[in-house]
């Protein structure tokens, strides 16, 4: 198994139906419970263990989600209501490293689950000619439109979902 990508790379390029961007919407919305469920049955020291060597603490994972998810929302708003904008980029190592890593996770899953419910009231609420709009990434030089990152989304949570339990005897 690849501990780097447990589920496989995210594929870009790709198109998606609108239904199956509604599928990807039902991930997102059921992430939080899935994640909750998972950072309940560790102890302290597995959330203070890497989940790969060189890889990030599964606490430092689950503070990154957040991070993640928060600038992932903010970038949906921002396409929704500006023509094809550059998005902020940020750089995730060095936000891993930050104070507020160090804190419980429990603060963290409350903001996800706040979050989400936020996000899903917005994807739910969008029209198939929405998930066309786009913005632009600027490191990445791509310009994506938001199915592509909703299924994006849908892949990342389970991205780390695997990162966090991977060799845990649950």
């Amino acid at each position: 198994m690849n501990k780097q990508y447990p589920i496989g790379n995210f594929e870009y390029g790709k198109s998606y139906t609108f239904a199956k961007t509604k599928a990807h919407i039902q991930i997102i919305e059921g992430f939080v419970p899935q994640l909750r469920d998972v950072v309940g049955k560790l102890q302290e020291a597995d959330l203070q263990t890497p989940y790969r060597e060189g890889g990030w603490t599964r606490l430092q994972v689950v503070h990154h989600l957040a991070d993640s998810h928060m600038n992932s929302f903010i970038r949906f708003k921002l396409a929704l209501t500006e023509d094809n904008p550059v998005i902020k980029p940020y750089e995730e190592q060095l936000w891993a490293i930050q104070p507020d890593y160090n804190l419980p996770a429990e603060l963290s899953l409350n903001i996800l689950e706040s979050l989400h419910k936020r996000w899903a009231v917005l994807l739910n609420s969008l029209q198939e000619s929405d998930f066309a709009r786009t913005f632009q990434h600027p490191q990445t030089q791509k310009t994506l439109k938001l199915s592509e990152v909703c299924a994006l989304y849908a892949w990342h949570g389970a991205h780390h979902l695997a990162h966090i339990s991977m060799d845990m005897p649950f």
